[in-house]
């Protein structure tokens, strides 16, 4: 296992940038309630720890944390950390990651990186932790960068913040249900807004499941995780789950047992085996990835989906391709907060010139192809398969003879 020793960006504020945000709290919240449901025993203890909590402790409440503090003197910098742009990538005429011309901003400062470096920050930490040397500012650190991580991996897997076309589509007025908003702000809240409304009411009772249930917090989103996690992980997902955690092996490279298939062996009860990739490792020149942690390789099928979906042709052509948004100074900046379901409309017009995309042919198709619940699921699964390498107990006895819920 190896961890390529890029410059730890949160322990060294001085180089870099301002501002951001992805998913809004509930789509946070949703990534890491189900990265909680998959992690070892041995590992809620220990971030709960770093993270100071004291009485009942759950990740969901810090996973909005880094947009709340973004705006703050002392965190303005970590802003270029939330998203990722490829200098020629125009969705929906051209997808690249990147292209000839590289990426938009500083080399290392993005999202893909920050996961990498938080993960190397946090890695640093167990090391001295294990070794009694941490000292309150290590404890700091690592709450900092514990917070930053949870955040990042759900950013990632929000196919606007691997795009800086019209600044992740907050530039890209559109209308849904006859309303006026932004696309950032639909796929930030408003899609999963509407998915929540829209629930199956059986899902508003527990699971006969408590390695589920326990880890709910009775908050109005519950009965949407539940339906993620029945119909999704444990169901149409079961086969594709080892797959969402495999990264790139050097050429003619062969895996034993990598640690990820450790975790995965622990995690969905089974061992995967051993594989072969012929492929050359690449993450976008962002060194980022290696065989077993690959930002870069997870995401690149995410920034697809901006082609493929995200951005509709008809926003390229008339009469959508003349209407401007030029409001707002940051970006990726989101205008809606999903923590109570309230969505803050830059206008209610019953008549709009923009794109309608409450549509079937937009909204219903993305709700027909779980596109939401499959980024988010992956993004809980990412997250608790990184937080199990870097804390778990390999000693533990529990690991060879439990079978988890999947």
């Amino acid at each position: 296992m190896r961890f390529s020793r890029v410059s730890l960006i949160l322990a060294a504020g001085s180089t870099i940038i301002p501002y951001v945000s992805a998913w809004g709290a509930v789509g946070h919240e949703v990534v890491a309630t189900v990265a909680q449901m998959h992690l070892h025993p041995s590992v809620m203890p220990i971030l709960c720890d770093i993270l100071n909590y004291k009485g009942d402790c759950h990740l969901a409440p810090v996973a909005a944390w880094a947009d709340k503090v973004r705006g703050l003197p002392q965190y303005r910098w970590t802003g270029p950390l939330h998203y990722i742009g490829a200098t020629d990538d125009y969705p929906s005429e051209t997808c690249l990651f990147p292209g000839e011309k590289g990426w938009e901003g500083r080399r290392n400062i993005n999202v893909l990186s920050g996961i990498r470096n938080t993960t190397s920050t946090l890695e640093s930490y167990m090391g001295l932790r294990k070794a009694g040397l941490t000292t309150a500012s290590d404890e700091d650190a690592a709450q900092v960068a514990l917070k930053f991580l949870i955040h990042f991996v759900g950013d990632m897997h929000m196919p606007l913040h691997l795009t800086g076309r019209d600044r992740g589509g907050n530039g890209i007025k559109v209308s849904f249900d006859s309303r006026v908003t932004n696309l950032h702000s639909l796929w930030d809240g408003l899609l999963i807004a509407k998915r929540i409304r829209t629930i199956p009411s059986n899902y508003t009772r527990h699971l006969p499941l408590p390695e589920v249930e326990t880890h709910l917090r009775g908050t109005i989103y519950d009965p949407y995780i539940r339906r993620i996690v029945w119909e999704g992980i444990m169901g149409k997902y079961e086969n594709e789950l080892d797959s969402w955690l495999t990264c790139p092996a050097e050429p003619s490279v062969q895996l034993l047992q990598t640690h990820w298939e450790q975790w995965l062996s622990w995690t969905f009860g089974r061992r995967t085996g051993s594989w072969i990739v012929g492929s050359h490792l690449t993450d976008g020149g962002l060194n980022t990835d290696d065989e077993t942690l690959c930002p870069y390789h997870w995401a690149t099928p995410i920034h697809a989906l901006n082609c493929q979906i995200v951005f509709p042709k008809a926003l390229d052509e008339p009469p959508y391709n003349r209407v401007s948004f030029s409001e707002g100074t940051h970006d990726h900046a989101c205008n809606s907060s999903n923590q109570t379901l309230e969505v803050h409309w830059l206008t209610r017009p019953r008549k709009n010139p923009y794109l309608e995309l409450d549509t079937p042919e937009y909204s219903g198709a993305i709700e027909d192809a779980w596109i939401v619940e499959k980024l988010m699921s992956q993004g809980g699964i990412r997250l608790a398969a990184i937080l199990n390498w870097l804390f778990a107990d390999m000693g533990d006895s529990t690991i060879s003879n439990r079978t988890y819920i999947l």
